[in-house]
């Protein structure tokens, strides 16, 4: 189970990276059916679903791995700061804050006090910046234990014993070691951001048009007519099965510390 899931992802991920132009309209066909020129329709605006898709899908992934990357950059030099006790209550107390809170409706909240008639590319990186920027409080929690395991290691003391210089003990023995662990909280964040971006692009707070991503496309779902038009359900399935994936390759992994 765990190698298809394995093959799966990449295979989404080599789709994703096809050149296609999401942005071509035929305007002869608009709202078409599936076809062999068009395999899941076309759009309102004569612009090919399977194209968009793949785009969608390309623009998602990588703003998930982006906001995943920037979260845990912050968790490593803020839980590594914890970690050797410098500012750690704050740090911690800043973290369990954070944590209290509903993440995903402050995402919401900060979102919606930024301006809704942005460049998609500006909507990206805003999308991008406030996914990563929130999301580091459980990360950086990890991360402080780990650190705090790490230094009173037996390697460690034997390393310290025998005149170790800072520096080499920092990147010679414990950043190697805890680079597993940070990691795991990486490829374990990404789906959740997924879900994260799917959210605010159904209410028209993520990526902006025309720019597709699983969000804007999920909302053409709003207008019903699924029973008569079952292939719009596409971005569901490939979202539910790329996240269902993610979560079979790295649930069985133990990354307890």
């Amino acid at each position: 189970m765990r190698g298809l899931a394995v093959c799966f992802l990449v295979v989404v991920i080599l789709a994703a990276l096809l050149p296609v132009r999401y942005e071509r309209q035929f305007r002869d066909s608009p709202n078409a059916g599936p076809s062999k020129q068009f395999p899941l329709g076309t759009d309102d605006l004569g612009r090919d679903r399977l194209s968009r898709l793949v785009y969608g899908t390309r623009v998602s992934l990588l703003l998930a791995l982006a906001a995943a990357t920037l979260s845990c950059l912050a968790a490593a030099v803020l839980g590594g700061a914890a970690g050797f006790g410098i500012a750690d209550k704050l740090i911690l107390g800043a973290a369990d804050l954070f944590l209290s809170l509903p993440w995903l409706f402050l995402l919401l909240m900060v979102r919606a006090f930024l301006p809704l008639n942005v460049s998609p590319m500006v909507s990206v990186t805003i999308t991008f910046a406030l996914l990563g920027l929130l999301g580091w409080a459980a990360p950086a929690k990890v991360i402080r234990v780990a650190v705090r395991k790490l230094r009173s290691a037996d390697f460690m003391l034997q390393a310290r014993a025998t005149g170790c210089p800072p520096f080499r003990l920092l990147f010679k023995h414990l950043i190697p070691n805890a680079m597993p662990i940070l990691w795991a909280q990486l490829w374990i964040t990404i789906p959740a951001y997924v879900l994260a971006e799917t959210t605010l692009g159904m209410l028209g707070l993520g990526v902006m048009e025309p720019l597709p991503s699983w969000g804007n496309l999920l909302r053409e779902l709003e207008g019903g007519g699924i029973a008569d038009r079952p292939w719009l359900l596409a971005p569901v399935l490939l979202l539910a099965t790329v996240v269902g994936c993610f979560q079979v390759v790295f649930a069985r992994e133990d990354y307890s510390v």
